[in-house]
């Protein structure tokens, strides 16, 4: 069965924006995959959910849209509530809610991302491997530590970049 996507789940909401968001943990020799682009921060790979599709089939999308690559989630690793402001040139200065679904992915052995993405803004990425304890300005944060505390469950996360 075919889906038809509709719309990113990106929804007006007052003077504010709500996302619904998927991100990717891509990793190898203890690093991780991110997205950088003009912007003095790096983002993790991974993008908004479609109407009519789920969290997995989104960021199994968002891997291959990003990276040229085809891969199957490992598992549901964190859910991230953020509150922040915009800084694109779509969304300046608004307060947006995003709920992020972060999954680990199962990478191939010869897995060489190839980036043909865009920001919404039609500005090129860039695919960078980081240290998670290095010291570029990376989103989110709490990989920083998270990642170097394994569990089996899935970890809640609460973010207000509003302050």
């Amino acid at each position: 069965m075919e889906i038809n996507l509709g719309p990113d789940m990106c929804v007006p909401c007052g003077e504010g924006i709500v996302n619904l968001r998927v991100g990717a943990i891509i990793q190898r020799d203890g690093k991780i995959l991110m997205v950088k682009n003009f912007r003095d921060y790096c983002y993790s790979v991974g993008g908004r959910i479609r109407m009519g599709e789920t969290a997995e089939q989104a960021v199994v999308r968002e891997v291959f849209e990003e990276t040229g690559t085809v891969m199957t989630v490992n598992r549901l690793g964190f859910v991230h509530e953020n509150y922040f402001y915009g800084d694109g040139e779509t969304n300046l200065g608004k307060t947006i809610y995003e709920i992020s679904f972060f999954f680990y992915m199962n990478v191939p052995e010869a897995f060489e991302p190839v980036c043909n993405s865009f920001t919404t803004e039609g500005v090129r990425e860039e695919l960078v491997w980081l240290d998670p304890h290095g010291d570029t300005k990376y989103y989110p944060e709490f990989f920083r530590t998270a990642l170097d505390e394994p569990s089996d469950g899935v970890r809640f996360f609460f973010s207000d970049d509003r302050t």
